[in-house]
């Protein structure tokens, strides 16, 4: 158990030898020469009088570095901070930037043909995920309708199948229940183009007979009223002849990167016909 009784006699004992290195310091400072007995009492106090000076010494140092330290963290925390914001602030440039590039793209595809477009925004993806569909910011009340066209800088996107007043769903080229009327830009043979997967889709309807190679690239053919003629849609994939088939097993990777969809251009009306495409006629 603690001994209260012990744990007093210490602290009387160093209080009085405190107040005696005090009083024997204050004695012994005067000038003159230190006598025998001054002697005798500087020899045995001398060494408290180190102790009590290095103990204090060690403490001041403890005490100062413990602010310093203190002051270095808050200093550090401080410059992490700023490195947060520095970081934030250097990522909204680059998304700036970046959305800047592709609006710049959405601009020359715009100044390219002379199709009347409205851009539009990506906000959501079709959340049952039965169908490759997305939803974009602008409805009826921006004038859209239903099988409008859609596009981006890289090409066909998909057309408009509901609009409600402020909002619309656009049906991509590359589901299942998508099909556009194409040609091949080359040889100007055709097909009709219906989803397989994300990356891929397949040109139905292309006669064995037709001149179809790998590379080839793959645009609207005009017909079926939804989408103006010349518009790009993809590129030849993979050409396969079965003998006995009438139709080549044609396979078409699309323009467009469907991952990263974001500014979109709708179509609100039939290209005139005064335009570059007319020319290949």
């Amino acid at each position: 158990m603690f001994d209260l009784k012990k744990f007093r006699t210490v602290w009387i004992w160093i209080i009085l030898v405190f107040v005696i290195l005090v009083l024997v310091s204050s004695k012994l400072g005067g000038k003159g020469r230190w006598n025998p007995a001054e002697k005798v009492i500087v020899e045995i106090t001398a060494p408290f009088q180190r102790l009590l000076k290095s103990t204090i010494d060690k403490t001041k140092a403890i005490w100062f570095k413990y602010f310093a330290l203190i002051q270095a963290h808050n200093e550090n925390i401080l410059l992490k901070q700023e490195i947060d914001l520095l970081r934030v602030e250097n990522s909204r440039y680059q998304e700036r930037l970046t959305t800047h590039e592709r609006l710049q793209e959405l601009l020359q595809f715009k100044e390219t043909y002379d199709w009347p477009v409205l851009a539009a925004q990506v906000i959501l993806r079709d959340p049952s995920g039965w169908f490759e569909s997305v939803i974009i910011d602008k409805g009826e009340d921006s004038g859209l309708k239903v099988n409008m066209p859609v596009v981006n800088a890289r090409g066909v996107v998909g057309r408009l199948v509901s609009v409600s007043a402020d909002y619309a769903k656009v049906l991509l080229i590359i589901d299942q229940n998508s099909s556009v009327d194409c040609i091949i830009q080359r040889s100007r043979d055709g097909g009709i183009l219906k989803g397989l997967s994300s990356d891929v889709c397949r040109l139905d309807y292309v006669l064995e007979t037709s001149d179809v190679k790998v590379g080839d690239k793959v645009v609207t053919s005009g017909l079926g009223g939804v989408y103006p003629k010349g518009l790009d849609v993809g590129e030849v994939l993979t050409v396969v002849n079965t003998p006995g088939e009438l139709f080549r097993d044609v396979k078409v990777r699309p323009m467009v990167d469907f991952s990263k969809l974001e500014e979109l251009l709708v179509i609100l009306e039939e290209a005139p016909l005064a335009n570059r495409w007319e020319e290949d006629d």
